[in-house]
């Protein structure tokens, strides 16, 4: 469980010791230290130290010594790099070691994903160095959590799939967002994870794999679905009961008889609701107050009770013109998120942190990323000249959301691409990562799985079409969702495939041109290509 869990890395000469830091931090936040640039106090805080050592290093007293007492008090890890003759010096020590012969970058890289289960451990020695350490020594070890790999380890041409290059640059040079990432995972392997262009058209920051979007809509299954999910599994939600069973306050109005089956359906005929035409000039100031605490955006905080005062009772009192039929709305993951706390007694940005994105290793996932991550890693989305008259940069795009202080069912999750892989690869494993069960197998199925009958959605899920949607090699069984600032995901459980794509195409203001030169699916149908291409040859390979 990653999240009782507080990493360091304490380098003791290793030469590529950036290299390894940078694989652990795919999985976990890890702390780099320098065996010369560090005290006791620094370290304090850390339940577990990896400890990076080489045949020079290991042969010191002082390191020995340090090693001998640290691990009292931590869970320590020695990971060694060099000539295997330098084990004889450990043969005392009863922690958990791994020992590459190698110190090239591709080794220190492996040496990290084992640590972490991202690559499964099935060295021997092939001499005796000690009575330890004798001639077929070591263990075995599964693969638990992703690989970061590269295409032709599992027969895909990177020729082919840099082909993605041509669609997002073209993007770029066309206007249509200054950014993107792009991440593929397959069979569990990251096999293309890629940045492009600058935050802003002015490219004083270039982008990078591991910076921060504003994910939208995708909010909608990245949070508030895994949250009814977990609160399905526990009893404590039945897609068959109505709203007015778990919230008292739709009782006695035309919301109380609707079932929470089809709230996530998007059937509930919920209309859309615009909220910043009830603000007036009193409901907002400049300043942070104790009677304006919502803070959404720089210099514009919102009164308290905004939320319940105006927006709610606008919700509860809202027509029903469509029910039955398929109206998407964000009012359904509103009143989602009503349900989720009331029966979980826990906000949701909580909610989810404490219960997936802590123990997933989700280093970036969450709400609000401003009070916790530098402005910097955090992409800009929209120049907002109508609201808030601020440049959004770690505040959410969505105005609904950016009342309600950033928390909302329907939107606020910010999240990097490799956090998004992680609990999508959940999903696609039916529930399990990194050891843990998650998801029954079958809940998973039950909320990814078409379930309407004037739809092609699950619960809270979109859903592919199988023709066209969301390209044109998706199997009908693929699900994700896409958000409005440019983002999508789609997991395609037929070809063991996760997609993720991540823009701020609504930088300096909202246009279309990512949707209307296609771009997400087009670089969803060169991925599908060259996998197929990677099929055909190897069936040639097999005639």
């Amino acid at each position: 469980d990653l999240a009782q869990r507080r990493i360091a890395s304490i380098n003791f000469g290793a030469f590529n010791a950036g290299a390894f830091d940078k694989m652990l931090r795919n999985y976990a936040a890890v702390t780099s230290f320098n065996s010369n640039s560090f005290t006791l106090k620094d370290i304090r805080e850390y339940t577990t130290l990896i400890i990076q050592v080489t045949p020079q290093s290991v042969f010191s007293s002082e390191t020995l010594s340090f090693i001998r007492e640290i691990q009292k008090s931590k869970e320590v890890i020695i990971a060694g790099f060099g000539n295997t003759t330098a084990l004889q010096t450990l043969d005392a020590f009863t922690i958990p070691l791994i020992w590459n012969p190698h110190n090239t970058v591709a080794a220190v890289e492996q040496s990290a994903a084992i640590i972490f289960g991202g690559v499964s451990a099935e060295g021997r020695l092939n001499e005796s160095v000690s009575p330890r350490f004798s001639a077929g020594a070591g263990y075995t070890t599964s693969k638990i959590r992703l690989k970061y790999a590269i295409p032709e380890d599992l027969g895909i041409s990177s020729v082919r799939l840099n082909k993605i290059d041509d669609v997002v640059n073209s993007a770029i040079a066309g206007h249509a967002t200054p950014s993107a990432v792009v991440m593929v995972v397959k069979d569990g392997n990251v096999i293309f994870n890629k940045a492009y262009g600058s935050h802003t058209y002015d490219g004083n920051i270039t982008t990078q794999t591991s910076d921060i979007y504003d994910v939208a809509s995708v909010t909608k299954i990245g949070a508030t679905t895994i949250a009814a999910m977990k609160l399905y599994e526990e009893e404590k939600l039945d897609m068959d009961a109505d709203i007015g069973t778990y919230l008292s306050d739709a009782q006695n109005t035309n919301k109380s008889h609707i079932a929470v089956r089809d709230v996530m359906l998007h059937q509930a005929g919920f209309v859309n609701l615009d909220f910043l035409g009830n603000l007036r000039s009193s409901d907002h100031t400049r300043d942070s107050s104790f009677f304006y605490p919502v803070k959404a955006g720089d210099n514009y905080y919102v009164r308290k009770d905004f939320y319940r005062d105006v927006m709610w009772p606008k919700m509860l009192r809202s027509p029903l013109p469509t029910r039955g039929q398929y109206v998407y709305s964000d009012i359904s993951m509103f009143m989602m998120k009503e349900i989720i706390e009331h029966q979980s007694q826990a906000p949701l940005d909580q909610f989810v942190l404490n219960n997936f994105y802590k123990k997933l290793g989700m280093r970036t996932a969450g709400f609000n990323p401003r009070r916790r991550f530098d402005k910097d890693q955090i992409v800009p989305t929209e120049r907002d000249n109508y609201f808030r008259k601020a440049l959004l940069q770690g505040y959410v795009h969505d105005s609904g959301a950016a009342l309600v202080d950033g928390v909302s069912g329907h939107a606020g999750l910010f999240a990097s691409a490799n956090d998004l892989a992680i609990l999508n690869q959940m999903l696609l494993n039916g529930g399990t990562y990194g050891g843990m069960q998650y998801f029954k197998p079958e809940t998973v199925e039950m909320f990814t799985k078409k379930q309407s009958a004037v739809s092609r959605r699950g619960y809270g899920f979109d859903r592919g079409n199988g023709t066209s949607y969301p390209c044109r090699y998706a199997s009908a069984d693929t699900y994700g969702h896409t958000g409005y600032t440019g983002t999508c995901v789609w997991v395609d459980p037929k070809e063991k495939l996760v997609y993720i794509f991540l823009s701020n195409r609504v930088y300096p203001s909202a246009t279309n041109k990512l949707n209307s030169l296609r771009v997400r699916p087009r670089v969803q149908d060169v991925i599908y290509e060259a996998i197929a291409e990677s099929k055909r040859s190897m069936a040639i390979l097999v005639d």
